[in-house]
């Protein structure tokens, strides 16, 4: 078999027939709302990267240190020889997982961007040649139709991504996640937790302002994609903490009154001085709330960890069925 195949579960004009009906819904509903996945063309992803770097950015920080820490147990839990990632990306933060994990000989990362399952892919194969990575270009939140690879298998979905999702998406995520699980497979999951307000709102709004360009970014994604005519100055990016839903929002917040033209769906958006435009929710969560949403959807924890500092978990979870 060829150390590197990509199969493709979108059709080619998926992603632009989605991006013109969340436009047209997101902005004409009250409040009006755009889903975070448009932050991410090849500047969003940049800009994110760095996000990544920032001080104030912990998460992807705790996350590592917990991979770093854990990998070795999760190998004595499942033995893995897959590993199977949603929201890949540049498959960055496996990296060191997969270089934890000597049994792991194939890799299925799952992402809705080609060019990121590609070059995540070259750079994996250069370090370990005698790895089989079967990219899939696939929204993971529309169902899971996996290819064929050997078990026991870690299904992973990291970077507190989750968190994005509703209670009720997360129901349906979960749900999906358990059908596709096999005797001797396992989940493994990234959440961030709740904690102070004041630390929580720094990561979504640091001092460089790198964050609200990355917010701002998908204004230029609609604006190139549909020919519309937002100006990033007429924003402020906001971000605030939801102390009843336990979530991060991002918002846009506009300086004054503006008209934005979207030619390609014909439209004309109207925001007042001061109106907003959701473009994220970024949940925490406490270790009761993901164990009963874990078990909701079928699922058993047999491993939680944090970092020293309790900003992040890890959980390690299988079928009920398997844990009797």
């Amino acid at each position: 078999m060829s150390p590197f195949a990509l199969t493709r579960t979108l059709p080619p004009d998926a992603t632009t027939a989605a991006l013109r009906a969340d436009v047209a819904i997101g902005l004409t509903r009250t409040p009006k709302e755009l889903p975070p996945k448009w932050f991410y063309d090849a500047r969003g992803s940049e800009l994110f990267d760095e996000i990544t770097r920032l001080p104030e950015y912990y998460p992807t920080r705790a996350e590592r240190e917990i991979l770093h820490a854990r990998a070795g147990e999760i190998a004595e839990v499942v033995r893995p020889r897959t590993l199977v990632e949603l929201g890949s990306g540049s498959s960055d933060k496996t990296r060191h997982l997969l270089r934890a994990l000597p049994s792991i000989d194939h890799y299925v990362p799952v992402d809705v961007s080609e060019s990121a399952l590609t070059g995540g892919a070259e750079t994996l194969l250069a370090e370990r040649p005698e790895l089989t990575v079967h990219a899939l270009v696939a929204d993971f939140q529309y169902g899971l139709a996996l290819p064929a690879v050997p078990g026991p298998r870690v299904l992973a979905f990291l970077g507190g991504t989750i968190g994005n999702l509703r209670p009720a998406e997360r129901a349906v995520f979960l749900a999906t996640v358990r059908s596709g699980l096999a005797p001797g497979d396992a989940f493994l999951l990234g959440t961030d937790l709740v904690k102070d307000e004041r630390t929580l709102v720094a990561a979504y709004d640091d001092a460089a302002g790198v964050t609200a360009a990355f917010n701002k970014n998908v204004l230029s994604v609609v604006n190139r994609e549909l020919g519309a005519d937002f100006d990033h100055d007429d924003f402020d990016h906001v971000a605030l903490w939801d102390a009843r839903e336990e979530w991060i929002e991002m918002r846009l917040r506009a300086r004054s009154p503006v008209i934005v033209k979207v030619p390609a769906l014909d439209l004309a958006v109207h925001f007042a001085a001061g109106e907003e435009l959701r473009t994220e929710i970024s949940a925490k969560f406490r270790q009761e709330r993901v164990y009963a949403e874990l078990a909701t959807a079928g699922l058993e924890p047999v491993r939680w960890w944090t970092d020293p500092e309790g900003r992040f978990a890890l959980s390690l979870s299988v079928p009920v069925s398997l844990t009797a």
